[in-house]
Protein backbone atom coordinates (compact mmCIF):
# COMPACT_ATOMS: atom_id res chain seq x y z
CA UNK A 1 0.00 0.00 0.00
CA UNK A 2 1.84 3.39 -0.73
CA UNK A 3 2.81 5.75 2.04
CA UNK A 4 1.75 9.16 2.52
CA UNK A 5 4.59 10.60 0.28
CA UNK A 6 3.46 8.68 -2.39
CA UNK A 7 -0.20 9.64 -2.25
CA UNK A 8 0.99 12.97 -1.71
CA UNK A 9 3.00 12.91 -5.10
CA UNK A 10 -0.46 11.94 -7.26
CA UNK A 11 -2.43 14.42 -5.18
CA UNK A 12 -0.32 17.30 -6.20
CA UNK A 13 -0.28 15.88 -10.05
CA UNK A 14 -3.93 15.81 -10.09
CA UNK A 15 -4.41 19.04 -8.53
CA UNK A 16 -2.43 20.49 -11.67
CA UNK A 17 -4.33 18.78 -14.34
CA UNK A 18 -7.75 18.17 -12.87
CA UNK A 19 -9.60 21.55 -11.82
CA UNK A 20 -11.83 23.37 -14.20
CA UNK A 21 -12.54 19.82 -15.96
CA UNK A 22 -16.61 19.15 -16.23
CA UNK A 23 -17.34 15.33 -15.86
CA UNK A 24 -19.31 14.22 -19.23
CA UNK A 25 -19.65 10.49 -18.58
CA UNK A 26 -18.56 7.57 -16.36
CA UNK A 27 -17.88 3.78 -17.05
CA UNK A 28 -16.82 1.14 -14.83
CA UNK A 29 -16.74 -2.49 -14.74
CA UNK A 30 -17.06 -3.85 -11.59
CA UNK A 31 -19.55 -2.40 -9.16
CA UNK A 32 -16.82 -3.25 -5.89
CA UNK A 33 -14.43 -0.52 -7.84
CA UNK A 34 -17.30 1.77 -8.47
CA UNK A 35 -20.28 1.40 -5.62
CA UNK A 36 -22.28 4.24 -6.42
CA UNK A 37 -25.98 4.73 -6.73
CA UNK A 38 -26.97 5.62 -10.56
CA UNK A 39 -29.40 8.26 -9.29
CA UNK A 40 -26.24 10.04 -7.32
CA UNK A 41 -23.81 9.18 -10.22
CA UNK A 42 -26.51 11.03 -12.94
CA UNK A 43 -27.11 14.15 -10.37
CA UNK A 44 -24.34 15.10 -8.93
CA UNK A 45 -21.10 13.63 -10.87
CA UNK A 46 -22.07 14.35 -14.50
CA UNK A 47 -21.96 17.78 -15.63
CA UNK A 48 -19.89 18.56 -12.31
CA UNK A 49 -16.57 20.13 -12.43
CA UNK A 50 -13.76 19.41 -10.03
CA UNK A 51 -12.72 22.43 -8.05
CA UNK A 52 -9.87 20.81 -6.22
CA UNK A 53 -8.17 17.63 -5.34
CA UNK A 54 -6.66 16.85 -1.86
CA UNK A 55 -5.86 14.49 0.47
CA UNK A 56 -6.10 12.86 3.64
CA UNK A 57 -4.19 10.12 5.08
CA UNK A 58 -3.91 7.33 2.19
CA UNK A 59 -7.41 8.55 0.50
CA UNK A 60 -6.76 11.30 -2.56
CA UNK A 61 -10.13 13.17 -2.27
CA UNK A 62 -11.56 14.91 -6.10
CA UNK A 63 -14.18 18.05 -4.73
CA UNK A 64 -16.82 18.95 -7.40
CA UNK A 65 -19.56 22.07 -7.93
CA UNK A 66 -21.98 19.57 -6.63
CA UNK A 67 -21.14 19.33 -3.40
CA UNK A 68 -20.25 15.76 -3.81
CA UNK A 69 -16.70 14.74 -3.84
CA UNK A 70 -14.86 11.36 -4.94
CA UNK A 71 -13.06 9.41 -2.66
CA UNK A 72 -10.33 7.27 -4.11
CA UNK A 73 -8.64 4.88 -2.43
CA UNK A 74 -5.52 3.45 -4.62
CA UNK A 75 -4.88 0.29 -2.24
CA UNK A 76 -2.31 -2.03 -3.79
CA UNK A 77 -2.51 -2.18 -7.32
CA UNK A 78 -4.22 1.02 -8.16
CA UNK A 79 -3.28 3.40 -10.96
CA UNK A 80 -4.81 7.14 -11.63
CA UNK A 81 -4.13 7.74 -15.58
CA UNK A 82 -4.83 11.13 -17.37
CA UNK A 83 -5.01 11.76 -21.27
CA UNK A 84 -5.71 14.62 -23.08
CA UNK A 85 -4.47 15.93 -26.77
CA UNK A 86 -1.79 18.05 -24.79
CA UNK A 87 -0.89 15.82 -21.85
CA UNK A 88 -0.79 12.42 -20.68
CA UNK A 89 0.49 10.84 -17.38
CA UNK A 90 0.28 8.47 -15.22
CA UNK A 91 0.73 7.90 -11.56
CA UNK A 92 0.25 4.12 -9.10
CA UNK A 93 1.20 0.74 -9.97
CA UNK A 94 4.15 0.90 -12.74
CA UNK A 95 2.42 -1.18 -14.75
CA UNK A 96 2.48 -1.12 -18.84
CA UNK A 97 -0.77 0.25 -17.68
CA UNK A 98 0.55 3.77 -17.28
CA UNK A 99 1.81 4.40 -20.87
CA UNK A 100 -0.69 1.97 -22.99
CA UNK A 101 -4.06 2.40 -24.97
CA UNK A 102 -6.41 2.67 -22.52
CA UNK A 103 -8.78 1.73 -21.48
CA UNK A 104 -7.57 -2.02 -21.12
CA UNK A 105 -8.16 -4.80 -19.04
CA UNK A 106 -7.15 -3.38 -15.45
CA UNK A 107 -9.16 -0.26 -16.25
CA UNK A 108 -11.89 -0.04 -13.40
CA UNK A 109 -13.54 3.21 -13.89
CA UNK A 110 -12.98 6.15 -16.37
CA UNK A 111 -14.21 9.33 -16.41
CA UNK A 112 -14.82 11.18 -19.61
CA UNK A 113 -14.42 15.05 -19.25
CA UNK A 114 -16.41 17.82 -21.96
CA UNK A 115 -13.01 18.64 -22.94
CA UNK A 116 -12.33 14.75 -24.25
CA UNK A 117 -9.77 14.61 -21.97
CA UNK A 118 -10.28 11.25 -19.95
CA UNK A 119 -9.01 9.99 -16.22
CA UNK A 120 -8.68 6.49 -15.78
CA UNK A 121 -8.46 4.13 -12.81
CA UNK A 122 -6.64 1.00 -13.49
CA UNK A 123 -6.65 -1.54 -10.41
CA UNK A 124 -4.75 -4.83 -11.22
CA UNK A 125 -6.09 -6.47 -7.54
CA UNK A 126 -9.60 -5.11 -7.75
CA UNK A 127 -9.00 -3.71 -4.40
CA UNK A 128 -9.27 -0.47 -4.86
CA UNK A 129 -12.50 1.73 -5.21
CA UNK A 130 -13.83 5.44 -6.43
CA UNK A 131 -17.16 6.28 -4.01
CA UNK A 132 -18.91 9.45 -4.33
CA UNK A 133 -20.38 11.20 -1.14
CA UNK A 134 -21.73 14.55 0.12
CA UNK A 135 -18.85 16.62 0.61
CA UNK A 136 -19.75 17.70 3.57
CA UNK A 137 -20.48 13.95 4.82
CA UNK A 138 -16.94 12.53 3.73
CA UNK A 139 -15.22 13.77 7.24
CA UNK A 140 -17.64 11.79 9.52
CA UNK A 141 -16.95 8.49 7.70
CA UNK A 142 -15.53 5.91 10.51
CA UNK A 143 -12.39 5.74 8.58
CA UNK A 144 -12.00 9.60 8.61
CA UNK A 145 -13.38 9.91 12.41
CA UNK A 146 -10.77 6.88 13.34
CA UNK A 147 -7.67 8.18 11.54
CA UNK A 148 -4.97 10.37 13.02
CA UNK A 149 -3.78 14.33 12.34
CA UNK A 150 -1.84 14.64 9.39
CA UNK A 151 1.69 14.41 10.76
CA UNK A 152 2.91 17.21 8.44
CA UNK A 153 -0.13 19.80 9.49
CA UNK A 154 1.52 23.40 10.26
CA UNK A 155 -0.57 23.13 13.41
CA UNK A 156 0.29 20.01 14.23
CA UNK A 157 2.79 20.41 17.10
CA UNK A 158 5.50 18.16 18.82
CA UNK A 159 3.48 18.36 22.31
CA UNK A 160 0.29 17.14 20.16
CA UNK A 161 2.53 14.19 18.54
CA UNK A 162 3.59 13.06 22.00
CA UNK A 163 0.36 12.89 23.64
CA UNK A 164 -1.17 11.30 20.73
CA UNK A 165 2.03 8.65 21.35
CA UNK A 166 1.42 8.35 24.98
CA UNK A 167 -2.16 6.80 24.26
CA UNK A 168 -0.09 3.62 23.46
CA UNK A 169 2.59 4.18 26.03
CA UNK A 170 2.97 0.51 27.10
CA UNK A 171 3.74 -0.23 23.06
CA UNK A 172 6.93 -0.48 21.47
CA UNK A 173 7.28 2.99 19.05
CA UNK A 174 7.34 1.50 16.25
CA UNK A 175 4.19 -0.40 16.83
CA UNK A 176 2.49 2.76 17.45
CA UNK A 177 4.03 5.09 14.39
CA UNK A 178 2.41 2.58 12.34
CA UNK A 179 -1.20 3.09 13.87
CA UNK A 180 -3.20 5.07 11.50
CA UNK A 181 -5.14 6.34 14.06
CA UNK A 182 -2.14 7.94 16.28
CA UNK A 183 -0.92 9.16 13.13
CA UNK A 184 -2.21 9.85 9.70
CA UNK A 185 -0.24 7.95 6.36
CA UNK A 186 3.10 6.87 8.01
CA UNK A 187 4.46 3.31 6.76
CA UNK A 188 7.35 1.33 7.49
CA UNK A 189 9.94 2.89 5.16
CA UNK A 190 9.11 6.63 7.10
CA UNK A 191 9.15 4.68 10.37
CA UNK A 192 12.63 3.15 10.29
CA UNK A 193 13.78 6.43 8.46
CA UNK A 194 12.71 8.99 11.52
CA UNK A 195 13.33 6.67 14.20
CA UNK A 196 17.23 6.16 12.67
CA UNK A 197 16.87 9.97 12.51
CA UNK A 198 15.97 10.53 16.02
CA UNK A 199 18.48 7.64 17.27
CA UNK A 200 15.35 5.71 19.02
CA UNK A 201 15.34 1.74 18.88
CA UNK A 202 12.44 0.57 17.53
CA UNK A 203 11.45 -1.80 20.36
CA UNK A 204 11.83 0.92 22.98
CA UNK A 205 8.56 1.68 24.82
CA UNK A 206 6.67 4.97 24.56
CA UNK A 207 6.64 5.58 28.34
CA UNK A 208 10.55 5.50 28.31
CA UNK A 209 10.74 8.31 25.69
CA UNK A 210 11.75 11.52 27.49
CA UNK A 211 10.62 14.96 26.39
CA UNK A 212 13.80 15.78 24.00
CA UNK A 213 13.34 12.33 22.27
CA UNK A 214 9.80 13.21 21.32
CA UNK A 215 10.48 16.23 19.87
CA UNK A 216 13.57 14.26 18.18
CA UNK A 217 11.02 12.20 16.53
CA UNK A 218 8.43 14.83 15.98
CA UNK A 219 11.35 16.36 13.87
CA UNK A 220 12.69 13.35 12.02
CA UNK A 221 9.71 11.93 10.59
CA UNK A 222 8.33 15.44 9.14
CA UNK A 223 11.49 15.68 7.73
CA UNK A 224 11.63 12.39 6.62
CA UNK A 225 8.07 12.75 5.10
CA UNK A 226 8.67 15.96 3.47
CA UNK A 227 12.24 14.64 1.73
CA UNK A 228 10.39 11.85 0.36
CA UNK A 229 7.87 14.12 -1.12
CA UNK A 230 10.53 16.26 -2.49
CA UNK A 231 12.25 13.20 -4.22
CA UNK A 232 8.47 11.70 -5.65
CA UNK A 233 7.84 9.31 -2.99
CA UNK A 234 10.13 6.18 -2.43
CA UNK A 235 9.10 3.57 -5.65
CA UNK A 236 10.42 0.90 -3.18
CA UNK A 237 8.03 -1.84 -4.87
CA UNK A 238 5.45 -0.39 -7.23
CA UNK A 239 4.59 3.29 -6.75
CA UNK A 240 5.92 6.42 -9.49
CA UNK A 241 5.06 9.91 -9.39
CA UNK A 242 2.68 12.34 -11.16
CA UNK A 243 4.68 11.59 -14.41
CA UNK A 244 4.99 8.44 -14.72
CA UNK A 245 8.64 8.52 -12.87
CA UNK A 246 9.95 6.92 -10.14
CA UNK A 247 10.11 8.74 -6.98
CA UNK A 248 14.25 9.10 -5.94
CA UNK A 249 13.77 8.62 -2.16
CA UNK A 250 15.10 5.56 -1.70
CA UNK A 251 18.56 6.55 -3.14
CA UNK A 252 18.63 9.08 0.03
CA UNK A 253 17.36 6.35 2.57
CA UNK A 254 19.61 5.85 5.44
CA UNK A 255 18.19 2.17 6.99
CA UNK A 256 15.70 1.08 5.34
CA UNK A 257 16.61 -1.97 2.91
CA UNK A 258 20.49 -0.76 3.86
CA UNK A 259 20.83 -4.21 5.67
CA UNK A 260 24.38 -5.06 5.58
CA UNK A 261 26.00 -1.72 4.42
CA UNK A 262 27.43 1.13 6.87
CA UNK A 263 25.27 3.30 8.87
CA UNK A 264 25.81 6.62 7.69
CA UNK A 265 26.38 8.23 10.96
CA UNK A 266 28.78 6.20 12.40
CA UNK A 267 29.87 3.28 10.07
CA UNK A 268 28.52 0.49 12.11
CA UNK A 269 26.82 -2.61 10.22
CA UNK A 270 22.85 -1.83 9.77
CA UNK A 271 21.03 -4.98 10.50
CA UNK A 272 17.66 -6.04 9.47
CA UNK A 273 15.40 -7.74 12.55
CA UNK A 274 11.44 -7.88 12.62
CA UNK A 275 9.23 -5.39 15.26
CA UNK A 276 5.43 -4.84 15.30
CA UNK A 277 5.12 -8.07 12.97
CA UNK A 278 7.50 -5.78 9.96
CA UNK A 279 10.87 -5.84 8.61
CA UNK A 280 12.72 -3.61 10.16
CA UNK A 281 16.18 -1.59 9.44
CA UNK A 282 18.42 -0.35 12.17
CA UNK A 283 21.98 0.84 13.38
CA UNK A 284 22.06 -1.08 16.83
CA UNK A 285 25.08 0.96 17.92
CA UNK A 286 22.81 4.51 17.13
CA UNK A 287 20.04 2.68 17.91
CA UNK A 288 20.85 1.07 21.49
CA UNK A 289 17.75 -0.67 23.12
CA UNK A 290 16.60 1.17 25.73
CA UNK A 291 16.12 -0.27 29.55
CA UNK A 292 12.19 -0.23 30.02
CA UNK A 293 11.29 1.36 33.67
CA UNK A 294 8.23 -0.08 35.90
Amino acid sequence: MPELPEVETVKVGLQRLLPGRTVSAVQFDNPKSFPNAPADVSEFLIQASVVAVTRRAKVLLIELSSKYSLIIHLKMTGQLVFNSDSAHFGAGHPSASLVGRLPDKSTRVTLQFTDGSSLFFNDQRKFGWVRLLPTAEILQLDFFKKVGPEPLAADFTWQQFRDRLLRRKNSNIKAVLLDQTVVAGVGNIYADESLWGAKIHPTTLVRDLGPAKFKALYTSLRDVLQLSIDKGGSSNHTYVDAEGNKGSYMTFANVFRREGQACPRCGTTIIKTRVAGRGTHLCPHCQKPKRTTG
